[in-house]
């Protein structure tokens, strides 16, 4: 018994073998990311439950998330408007709420499917809804006129020329893999209405692809912003972080 196939019996059957359990193994097999077959996946201590299939969160992302959380600690004092953007299962944002009680937190996305799964993930992790809002539509689109103290993302950001890896390319949601020939169709995006959207102390954490950080980060640095690019915990360019200058 693989690794893959220890963690399905242990975290899905408690343990215990059941004909499901044959026909889950048989998923793993054909390729099938194993947190959609387990229908979870643990970012940051909680479980994020994956119903509508949107992208599988990395650890990348969640080493990111916690040290963005860290950082925000110091602000504990005030109010916090934060917004996952692009939130698919609403990893960041739920890990938010869970560790930072003076963040309101609004959740975005495009597809209708994912407002389910965000609203599962808060109430399954037992986190507080009152503080929680659900938008979605067309990345900045749903909130108006609304301007934010943080917002986070992890948009598509893939070339589509790049070929990947099977289990990604056949299961998880193109529209939340690529963005254009360059990768950048999103971010480009995001950068042109962020402005609107983020307040004058405001700062805005984007994860980018690591043949794209310095064009992602000139994107931002064209239209005023101060941008830093970050290394992941693989040290990959991973983030840029971008304030008003």
């Amino acid at each position: 018994m693989d690794k893959d196939e220890q963690w399905l019996l242990e975290e899905k059957y408690a343990g215990q073998g059941a004909p499901a359990y044959e026909v889950d193994k048989k998923r793993l097999a054909s390729g099938e990311p194993l947190g959609y077959v387990i229908g979870s996946q643990p970012f940051l201590n909680l479980k994020i439950h994956l119903d509508s299939k949107p992208l599988i969160p990395r650890p990348e992302t969640e080493w990111w998330t916690d040290q963005l959380i860290t950082s925000l600690r110091e602000q504990a004092g005030r109010q916090l408007r934060f917004l996952d953007l692009c939130a698919g299962s609403g990893a960041i944002g739920c890990a938010v709420l869970a560790q930072l009680p003076n963040a309101r937190v609004y959740f975005g996305d495009s597809d209708p499917a994912h407002e389910a799964t965000i609203l599962k993930n808060i109430h399954e992790n037992s986190l507080d809804g009152s503080r929680a809002s659900v938008g979605i539509g067309d990345l900045f689109k749903p909130f108006t006129d609304m301007r934010f103290d943080v917002i986070a993302a992890n948009p598509p950001y893939i070339p589509t020329s790049r070929t990947l890896p099977a289990s990604v390319a056949d299961h998880e949601p193109a529209l939340a893999l690529f963005a254009g020939e360059d990768g950048l169709a999103i971010i480009r995006r995001i950068a042109q209405g962020l402005s609107r959207h983020l307040t004058d102390n405001g700062i805005a954490w984007i994860e980018c692809d690591r043949t794209h950080a310095d064009s992602a980060r000139q994107l931002f640095e064209d239209l005023g912003f101060s941008v830093e690019v970050r290394p992941d915990q693989y040290d990959v360019p991973r983030i840029i972080v971008v304030s008003r200058p």
